[in-house]
């Protein structure tokens, strides 16, 4: 009995263990539905520059994949409604689909989830009935190529989905659609793919400004709204929001399934009646729920719960229609300048983020120097290599191979060490971050993980064996991070040699 007890103990040791290693990722929406945006190569490497590590895009473009390639970068891509009927009628279109647009790039391009349909039962056509088919199509052509358990199938849903979302408990799932929820739900508790909804606040304030609080909405709240039966106490609309459709999953005894966040956002720009589309609230919100992401406090109903959310979006997108507001849910121009400061970390003050207009510091805040995003890979080289060498005699060890700023291994991040460096050493003046037009100041921390950037003061750029404070990625606290899975497979394997440590004990 004892020994037995011993074996059973040690394995919900290593199950507790195995379940609390998650952690919540933030990523960020590429949508595409403007005329002026930059290349998918400029895009590819701004995003890399923010360290944002997964990036939802809303079909197979051939130019973002290849953009992305080699970026470490997780994509999420998408099936538009317009391809569901071919995807649903016919295994052999969604073969070639998948031999022609997906597997010339993968896994070159890390490609993890794969959406079919986006927010089907508020398209103007029936399209819901489509979705299903068109999934188990995609699933097939993803098990024949031997991808099925690395790339996730499912769809995004708009919170229409639901009929009812207040109180959290009594979430519930919109009659109408139940005969599109139930093969739904049951494809994604199958294979163990997440319900995707996409979540505005926004919207409820905007449109029920009554009964909604623009606090509430913006996670500043100070007081608390109580579901009446569960006594559960909300700070905020989002978390009421993803509760009710966990609870929605419940009644229908989907307990399985998890949330994941397709996009969220704020506009910061609006028509005149929009009066809550401001560049300050958008600045808000999108702090405050990086903030509560990477802090894994899950939600009321569900602490502790990974929860995944893409912000909407990358970029202003100046052809979709509607409202102004519409077009203005850009974290950036098109220009690649930022439309509002965001510190993607979650750690810092909500205006940390930001290049300085026209090398001009205006808060006295300490300052680096990077690569602009804008910069041909032709004079960034060029630039790198006069800092580098005995011109600029910056000592670039750091980012060599094996060493603390050689990952992420491309030109712009190189470049924005050696550019510090040299800006550093020389005064932190304007004229000493100038390389061409191929640099820019901020007053945003670039150090990452183990690459510590030298800041004014200092005259060696340190590289520490402990993790960076200032600027480590959110995404790097995720589970998909290379450096949580060695450490969480280093403390799994431990337990397993405790566990067959007292198995033998057992057998003695």
């Amino acid at each position: 009995m004892t020994r037995g007890f011993m074996f059973i103990f040690a394995a919900s040791l290593l199950i507790m263990h195995l379940d609390c290693c998650s952690a919540s990722f933030i990523g960020i929406c590429y949508g595409r539905n403007a005329d002026d945006l930059p290349t998918p190569d400029k895009v590819a490497q701004l995003v890399q520059l923010q360290q944002i590590k997964y990036v939802r895009i809303y079909d197979s473009n051939i130019q973002v994949l290849k953009a992305f390639a080699n970026s470490g970068v997780e994509l999420m891509i998408g099936i538009s409604n317009l391809d569901l009927l071919p995807f649903s009628q016919f295994q052999s279109n969604v073969d070639t689909w998948l031999r022609n647009s997906i597997l010339p790039y993968y896994p070159a391009t890390k490609i993890t989830y794969i959406t079919v349909g986006a927010e089907v039962t508020e398209s103007p056509n029936s399209v819901s009935s489509l979705v299903v088919p068109a999934m188990n199509n995609v699933l097939t052509a993803l098990k024949k190529a031997g991808l099925h358990k690395k790339i996730k199938v499912s769809s995004t849903h708009s919170l229409g989905v639901l009929s009812r979302s207040f109180p959290p408990s009594a979430g519930a799932f919109n009659s109408s659609h139940a005969h599109f929820l139930k093969p739904l739900l049951e494809f994604l508790a199958e294979n163990q793919s997440p319900f995707m909804i996409d979540i505005y606040p926004y919207y409820a304030y905007r449109d029920s400004s009554n009964k909604v609080s623009l606090d509430y909405a913006l996670f500043e709240s100070s007081s608390e709204v109580i579901d009446p039966n569960t006594g559960l106490l909300y700070m905020n609309i989002f978390d009421a929001q993803i509760d009710a459709v966990y609870y929605a999953l419940m009644t229908l005894n989907f307990t399985t399934i998890k949330v994941m966040v397709t996009e969220t956002g704020w506009p910061s720009k609006g028509s005149p009646k929009e009066t809550a589309a401001t560049p300050d609230n958008a600045q808000t919100y999108n702090t405050n729920l990086i903030r509560h992401t990477i802090n894994n406090t899950g939600t009321p109903a569900k602490p502790d719960q990974e929860l995944d959310i893409y912000i909407f979006s990358l970029f202003n997108e100046n052809r979709k229609p509607g409202l102004e507001s519409e077009r203005n849910w850009g974290l950036f121009y098109p220009n690649q300048t930022s439309v509002y400061n965001l510190d993607f970390t979650g750690r810092g003050t909500a205006d940390t983020t930001t290049e300085v207009n026209n090398g001009t510091r205006t808060n006295g805040t300490i300052t680096w120097c990077i690569a602009s995003s804008t910069a041909s890979q032709i004079d960034m080289q060029n630039a790198i290599d006069w800092a580098c060498g005995s011109s600029g005699n910056v000592d670039c060890t750091a980012i060599q191979p094996s060493q603390p700023c050689f990952e992420p291994d491309n030109l712009i991040s190189h470049a924005s060490y050696a550019f510090n460096s040299y800006y550093q050493q020389n005064g932190a003046s304007d004229v000493a971050c100038s390389f061409g037009g191929t640099a820019v100041i901020v007053d945003k921390d670039p150090t990452y993980d183990n690459c510590i950037y030298m800041r004014t003061g200092n005259n060696k750029t340190m590289a520490s064996n402990t993790t960076a404070i200032s600027s480590t990625p959110s995404s790097s606290s995720s589970s998909s991070s290379s450096k949580n899975e060695v450490s969480s497979l280093i403390s799994n394997l431990r337990v397993l040699a405790f566990l067959f440590f007292l198995w033998n004990i057992g057998q003695a």
